[in-house]
């Protein structure tokens, strides 16, 4: 089946002041990796020979928060900006979430308000935990209903969860640790009734939710507490998932895209890469295998294909409709 145009809602710049930033703190990569190469060049040279015609930018993991609350509104803003910048220059190829200096709460209310009204973003990226909380803390309730109140897009993003006294294993934690700190902050979410609480956000779940697609059936345990059904949608794990976007990035392969079908809506189902981190520290090559593999993946009829590369994505952000239309005219 041919592919249609991308538009690609998880990928990362890793601009030079951010790089500075994080060097300042004594973090020279994302994990137990250096940081991967990156410019806006390769980016648009990489989305010329894949057929993307827009991606959507998030300054993720490691994130702004390192201790210091001042530090954190200064990088989140700093990033905002540039973020900004990418967009001005190339309106039609490029959209973004903005970073937040979680866990200030009135800050990042601040910085919402500045991303959303004032440089016109197209959402908020929120990091998997903060500081001492995992997403859905009720100490947070109140930015939630800030983004409730907009409508707001948000695109949640795993750190490496530093868990005090933990035993030691032999590999490298992104394997694991990212997509388990997804599974905790979805738990988290769902557990304090975030998702009920607050319906109108719009939240995009990275790598396909983390483990939640196979751990539907523990996690519907809470369907049966009257203190946690409440505030589930529809009163259950299940129809409260549903509710939610997830993307497909590193997870495109047969068993964990059915997985995710059973219990993702086809139309909240997203498009995305996670460039330029990579498995195997060769970026470029990542992407080719992800898009193998979304190209193989027989699973999905030619509309629901369709909707997956681009039609889910202006749904929640129409702004990019412009991308689409410009690469309908060439």
């Amino acid at each position: 089946m041919s592919r249609g145009p991308l538009i690609d809602t998880h990928q990362h710049p890793v601009p030079d002041h951010y790089k500075r930033a994080m060097a300042a703190v004594g973090i020279m990569g994302s994990g137990e990796n250096p940081w991967p190469e990156w410019s806006v060049e390769k980016q648009l040279e990489l989305m010329d020979e894949t057929g993307m015609v827009a991606v959507v930018n998030s300054i993720a993991s490691p994130g702004a928060y390192f201790g210091d609350v001042d530090m954190a509104i200064r990088i989140a803003r700093e990033c905002n900006e540039g973020s900004a910048k990418l967009i001005a220059d190339r309106p039609h190829r490029f959209g973004a979430f903005a970073l937040l200096p979680l866990p200030d709460v009135a800050g990042s209310i601040r910085e919402v308000e500045y991303a959303l009204d004032t440089l016109k973003l197209d959402g908020i990226c929120l990091l998997s935990h903060h500081g001492p909380r995992h997403l859905g803390h009720p100490d947070e309730d109140e930015l939630y209903a800030e983004l409730d109140r907009r409508k707001a897009v948000v695109f949640i993003h795993p750190l490496r969860n530093q868990a005090k006294n933990m035993p030691a294993y032999s590999y490298p934690a992104g394997y694991t640790e990212l997509v388990l700190d997804t599974t905790r902050a979805i738990h988290n979410l769902l557990w304090n009734g975030t998702f009920g609480k607050f319906p109108n956000i719009k939240w995009i779940m990275p790598h396909g939710g983390g483990t939640i697609p196979f751990l539907v059936y523990r996690l519907s345990a809470m369907d049966h507490n009257p203190k946690v059904n409440k505030h589930l949608v529809g009163g259950t794990v299940e129809s409260t998932l549903r509710g939610l976007y997830y993307d497909v990035a590193e997870i495109n392969a047969p068993g964990p895209l059915k997985c995710l079908m059973e219990i993702a809506d086809p139309s909240h189902i997203l498009f995305g890469t996670d460039f330029p981190f990579s498995r195997h520290r060769n970026p470029v090559q990542d992407v080719r295998d992800t898009l193998a593999g979304f190209d193989a993946y027989d699973g999905w009829d030619a509309r629901t294909r369709r909707d997956i590369e681009y039609n889910n994505a202006l749904r929640i952000l129409p702004r990019l409709a412009q991308a689409i239309a410009k690469h309908a005219k060439t």
